[in-house]
């Protein structure tokens, strides 16, 4: 992470000016973009209906 990076290899378009292991803005985007996603997860795992079990 150390030195100078050269300007040519910052110059992102799409979504990796957003979600860039390179720079500050895009790891910092990561973050919340892999917290809420674990958070949907779980919801939906939680919310789903149950199966009926069927007494036999």
């Amino acid at each position: 992470m150390a030195g100078a990076e050269s300007d040519a290899q910052l110059q992102f378009t799409g979504i990796k000016k957003y979600f860039s292991s390179y720079n500050l803005t895009g790891r910092r985007n990561c973050v919340p973009a892999t917290n809420g996603s674990i958070v949907l997860m779980v919801s939906y795992c939680k919310l789903k209906p149950k199966k009926a079990v069927k007494a036999t």
